[in-house]
């Protein structure tokens, strides 16, 4: 179908951050599949644990157990600290599905109304369309399933203005991505999290893209030491693989025996990359990793005359320029894209070399310069 236009390239082959296209031409990939390829590309861990999984139990369906979805489980528990061993988790095949359970986690509450944030980004589906709050998105397919308000990103005030005893959740981006990496403004989440205390409102959280990692805690909510009620990943997890994933504590825990359900969640190849993408961000000291080279980035790129600022965290970062872009970056061998014509988004993989960051700074420069000169 027609839903993505044509492609500008083909691409045939990766290594690490490095993709090359049918024409043999090599490019830096500073987008990772959309924040997916979270240990770049033809990793040796995920391709080892594949290629094993693969070869002993390929599939079995949510009838039955398998090792590689426990331990999966048990993983993530563990990246939330103490309150992580009172979480369940429900594992599906992408941030739309993970979403849509969340959606079915907050209906269950009884009450009528979820407020979600303008332009945020939770997914296509419908009821994740109905989270996302675009209404260029939405339109088409009204009319959506019903009860969903929407909120100014960051506006503590307004939400507080919004919110009652009839609030069944309050879902959020730690870090808007789709739209352009906008952060939370400081202490947003602290107080978010208060007020859903005060009216018994879920906090849920979409980690999809800024989860994993990626912005040098393993979720963007990390920063201010907050717990919501349901968090929401995908996308890095997998490391490159189809998997989603739905975290709940206790008083998110709501879709009991028969209420929800998936035949490909928790699969055990795809929960076999996940543990791999998790045990070598650990082992490797990605994390760190990530702080110093998405500030190297910050750093360098915040001093070129053409960019009015940078936003976000870590390796998940929004380039702001000071008028939209008028060049192709493939042209400069380097995979970015663009949210907005003006913001350049920046999602490498997350073991990118140092070497690599500075060769994409100075193809960035390179565009930028060019463009300047062309204007």
């Amino acid at each position: 179908m027609d839903t993505y236009g044509t492609p500008q390239i083909e691409l045939v082959k990766g290594e690490g951050a490095i993709v090359t296209d049918s024409e043999g031409k090599e490019y830096l990939d500073l987008l990772s599949g959309i924040a997916v390829n979270a240990l770049g590309h033809a990793h040796p861990a995920i391709i080892e644990a594949v290629t094993t999984q693969l070869s002993t139990l390929g599939h079995t369906s949510n009838i039955f157990a398998h090792p590689q979805v426990i331990t999966l489980a048990e993983k993530i528990r563990g990246l939330l600290g103490e309150q992580g061993e009172q979480a369940q988790v429900f594992f599906c095949n992408s941030g739309a599905e993970a979403n849509e359970a969340a959606f079915k986690i907050a209906r269950a509450t009884a009450r009528p109304r979820i407020i979600a944030a303008e332009r945020g980004f939770h997914g296509r589906t419908m009821g994740a369309l109905a989270l996302t709050g675009q209404p260029d998105k939405r339109a088409p397919f009204e009319p959506l399933p019903a009860g969903v308000e929407y909120f100014p990103y960051g506006d503590i005030d307004a939400l507080r203005e919004m919110c009652d005893d009839n609030v069944a959740a309050i879902i959020v981006e730690s870090i808007q991505g789709e739209t352009g990496v906008i952060p939370a403004p400081e202490g947003f989440l602290s107080a978010l999290r208060s007020l859903c205390d005060e009216h018994g409102i879920l906090m849920i959280i979409d980690e999809v893209q800024a989860g994993m990692g990626r912005t040098g805690e393993w979720f963007g909510f990390q920063a201010e030491n907050v717990m919501p009620d349901v968090i929401t990943m995908a996308k890095g997890l997998g490391g490159g693989l189809p998997i989603g994933a739905t975290v709940a504590l206790p008083k998110g825990q709501l879709l009991h025996k028969g209420k929800h359900g998936t035949t490909f969640g928790g699969n055990p190849v795809v929960c076999a990359a996940a543990n791999a993408v998790i045990d070598t961000i650990k082992t490797d000291g990605l994390l760190d990793h990530v702080k110093q080279v998405g500030d190297y980035i910050a750093r360098e790129l915040s001093a070129h005359p053409r960019v009015a600022s940078v936003r976000g965290r870590g390796l998940m970062l929004g380039i702001v320029l000071d008028a939209p872009l008028s060049v192709n970056p493939l042209d400069y061998g380097v995979i970015i894209n663009l949210p907005s014509p003006d913001v350049l988004r920046l999602v490498p993989p997350l073991n990118i070399t140092m070497e690599q960051a500075r060769s994409g700074v100075e193809k960035i420069k390179k565009m930028l310069d060019e463009t300047s000169a062309g204007e």
